[in-house]
């Protein structure tokens, strides 16, 4: 069994798991729920489509070059990159919130705003512009971010998981903006301390955030990065490999 993808918080959550055939097994992640895997080897995930898995055993991972796909549109700021420009549908333009104080500026089709912020694992969100095509989103994004970031790394989210938004630089942010709708994101968890950054697939599900997946496993909350997962063998029961506890695990 290998793990060939995931689904984030927006879309319902869950890992994508293949036998090697077609078939794509979905495996929910809800909250309470035991995970027993271990991980093996590595490679290449193959592709995904509608539905269906085509396999591959590159040892590339978590894809070789013939399964690497890289979505043109992300590298777009207002110049199509296409051979025809295809994005005629209204966009939004946003600022997601990432405790305590990471401030991101994103581009997505109107209609899948909140399913793309919760796909990101944002805390809060404001929409800040709605235009008629893509070009002009990436247009305005590429603008607003010589002031704001436009992506943000693993490590700003874990430690999202146990902080609070910065009201006072949120509100200040926002000051710059006519905001068209505000949004604020409820996962489900309540971490007192920052949980353990490591690549597991075992222990109790805590929640999902975004691709985080937050497991209790030991004593100890640990954030997978669900990305990294993706290509592994799986193997039934539990990890063997020797973890990092929290120093909470030894109260």
């Amino acid at each position: 069994m290998q793990l060939v993808g995931y689904e984030p918080s927006g879309r319902g959550s869950a890992l994508l798991l293949s036998d090697g055939s077609s078939d794509i097994e979905r495996r929910p992640l809800a909250a309470g729920d035991d995970l027993a895997y271990a991980l093996g080897d590595r490679h290449c995930a193959g592709t995904v489509a509608d539905g269906d898995h085509v396999s591959c055993d590159r040892p590339s991972a978590p894809y070789c070059d013939f399964h690497t796909n890289t979505w043109v549109c992300a590298r777009c700021t207002g110049t199509c990159l296409k051979d025809e420009m295809d994005c005629y549908e209204e966009h939004a333009v946003y600022i997601a919130a990432f405790a305590p104080d990471t401030f991101k500026v994103g581009v997505t089709k109107r209609r899948r705003l909140e399913t793309r912020l919760r796909e990101q694992g944002a805390d809060r969100a404001a929409h800040v512009h709605t235009v008629s095509n893509g070009r002009v989103a990436r247009e305005l994004e590429a603008d607003i971010a010589t002031r704001l970031v436009d992506r943000v790394r693993t490590g700003p989210k874990v430690a999202a998981l146990a902080a609070a938004v910065d009201e006072t630089a949120w509100a200040a942010t926002l000051r710059k903006f006519d905001v068209i709708d505000r949004f604020e994101f409820d996962y489900g968890m309540s971490l007192e301390t920052r949980p353990v950054r490591e690549t597991i697939a075992s222990g109790t599900v805590v929640g999902v955030k975004g691709r985080l997946l937050v497991l209790a496993n030991g004593g100890t909350t640990y954030a997978v990065d669900m990305r990294d997962l993706v290509g592994y063998d799986l193997e039934t029961g539990g990890s063997d490999r020797s973890l990092q506890s929290s120093l909470g695990s030894f109260g």
